[in-house]
């Protein structure tokens, strides 16, 4: 498959990942899916798909930070994905950054236990990501953040 029809796929493991498999699941008949996540045994889950591990982190080791977004930057230089996107946490939004930081369109997904308001990672991505979803409809603003449906739909 050409680099034009590839995506990069990033998300913590739990149900963040969970959420990644299931939007990933439906976009592979079109596009060269490439997953990343914070934990080895995820490559199990998407055997036969190119697959990275990156560190995990949080605001409350955010010095984890500088090294992530560097080996994020390495993965979309070698891969030129056509975007890259994320259900969260952090290292998902450390990926949008690089992908942003070397050219490449960038997805955020909130993750659906997010009812009631976007969550920390997803505020801070209405910055900067070219598109921003959200799993439920009230949290629509029909103009930066988009319904579009959610996993259980």
């Amino acid at each position: 498959m050409s680099s034009h029809s590839t995506l990069l796929a990033v998300a913590s493991i739990g149900g963040h990942w969970i959420q990644l498999l299931r939007i990933a699941k439906a976009l592979q008949n079109d596009y060269e899916v490439i997953y990343c996540s914070t934990h080895a045994k995820c490559a199990t889950m998407v055997e036969g798909h190119k697959f990275y591990e990156i560190a995990d982190f949080s605001r409350w080791n955010v010095w984890k930070l500088p090294f992530a977004l560097l080996r994020m930057v390495k993965i979309v230089r070698k891969e030129r994905p056509k975007a890259v996107f994320s259900t969260g946490a952090a290292p998902g939004l450390t990926a949008l950054l690089a992908a942003k930081l070397c050219g490449v369109r960038t997805i955020w997904i909130d993750s659906v236990a997010n009812v009631e308001q976007l969550s920390a990672s997803g505020r801070m991505a209405r910055r900067f990501a070219d598109k921003i979803y959200t799993q439920w409809d009230n949290l629509s603003d029909g103009n930066n953040i988009t319904y579009a449906g959610n996993i259980f739909g």
